[in-house]
C-alpha cells in the first residue's frame, strides 16, 4: 500500500515513518500540506491507498482559549482529509485521543462509550472523529492517550531533564491512565493496514494503567534513579487551564483481534533503551 502520513514532523508521525513495514510511507509535514486546505488535501492524496492523519493541535490548555484554531485542524482538517480519502479511494486513520472522554469513569472505556469531552481539545477531537466518519464509510478511528517517544516533547523526557537539574520532583497521583510509546502506537496502525481493515474505532494505547506519579517513578527506576525522589501531589496543586480526565483508561476489545498490547511498563523499558536510559 501507499500511505501518505500527515504531520509527520511531529511524535507519532516520526516513529511510523521510521518504522519496519512492507507498505510505502510518505511522509507531509505542516508546511508540506495545510490541511485545513481541502482542496490541497485532495490533490495531495492522489494515487494513496491510506491516510494516516497524525496532524493535529495538541496544545489543551492553548485550545481553551483559542478553540476555533484548534477546530480548524483537530475537525475541520480531519474532515477535508476524509473527504480526500474518500475521491481518491483510499482508508483514513484518524489518531484521536482519550480527551474525548470525561474521565469519570471507574472501569476502561469501551470503543463505544459516549463521548463526553470536558475542555476545547477534547470537543475538537470529538468532532474530528465524528466528521470523518459521516464524510468517509473507509475511516478507523484511533484514539491515542499518554504518548512519549524519542522524539519531541513528551512526560519520558521532562522527568530526565528535571532529574538532572531538581534533587526532589512533585507528581500528581490523581490522574489515572496508560502511558504510550508511539511505537507501540505505529506497529498498531501497521498492524492495521496489514491486516486490510478498512474501518472502525481502536484503541491504541499500552495495557495496565498507572497514575503520573507511578509513571515518573518507573521512570527513574528504570533509568538507574531513586524513585523517592519523586513525591505525590495533586491536580488542585497545579490549576491549568483546561481540565484533564481523571480516568483515562481505553479498553481494547477490538484492537485484540488485530494486535495484543503490550504493558506499559514494557514499553516504556525498550523506549528508554532506544532513548540510551536504560539502567536496569
Amino acid at each position: 500500500m501507499r500511505v501518505l502520513v500527515t504531520g509527520a514532523g511531529g511524535m507519532l508521525g516520526r516513529d511510523l515513518l521510521e518504522a519496519e513495514t512492507q507498505h510505502d510511507l510518505v511522509g507531509v509535514t505542516r508546511a508540506e500540506l495545510d490541511v485545513t486546505d481541502r482542496e490541497a488535501c485532495i490533490r495531495a492524496a492522489e494515487g494513496f491507498d491510506a491516510i494516516v492523519n497524525c496532524a493535529a493541535y495538541t496544545n489543551v490548555d492553548q485550545a481553551e482559549s483559542d478553540e476555533d484554531s484548534a477546530y480548524a485542524i483537530n475537525a475541520a482538517g480531519a474532515e477535508n482529509l476524509a473527504v480526500a480519502a474518500a475521491a481518491a479511494g483510499a482508508v483514513l486513520v484518524q489518531v484521536s485521543t482519550d480527551y474525548v472522554f470525561d474521565g469519570t469513569a471507574a472501569e476502561p472505556y469501551a470503543e463505544d462509550a459516549p463521548l463526553q469531552p470536558l475542555g476545547a481539545y477534547g470537543r475538537t477531537k470529538a468532532a474530528g472523529e465524528q466528521l470523518a466518519q459521516a464524510a468517509h464509510g473507509d475511516t478507523i478511528v484511533l484514539r491515542v492517550a499518554w504518548l512519549y517517544g524519542m522524539h519531541g516533547g513528551n512526560f519520558v523526557k521532562t522527568m530526565l531533564r528535571l532529574a538532572d537539574e531538581r534533587d526532589t520532583l512533585t507528581v500528581v497521583t490523581d490522574q489515572v491512565g496508560q502511558p504510550t510509546s508511539t511505537i507501540e502506537v505505529a506497529q498498531t496502525i501497521l498492524a492495521l493496514l496489514d491486516a486490510d481493515v478498512r474501518s472502525g474505532v481502536f484503541h491504541a494505547t499500552c495495557s495496565g494503567k498507572a497514575s503520573w506519579w507511578e509513571f515518573a517513578r518507573e521512570i527513574f527506576t528504570l533509568s538507574g534513579l531513586d524513585p523517592e525522589r519523586v513525591h505525590e501531589t495533586t491536580s488542585a496543586q497545579f490549576v491549568r487551564p483546561a481540565p484533564r480526565p481523571a480516568y483515562s483508561v481505553l479498553g481494547h476489545t477490538a484492537i485484540a483481534d488485530v494486535r495484543s498490547p503490550r504493558i506499559w511498563s514494557e514499553a516504556l523499558r525498550d523506549e528508554l533503551r532506544r532513548m540510551g536510559r536504560l539502567a536496569l
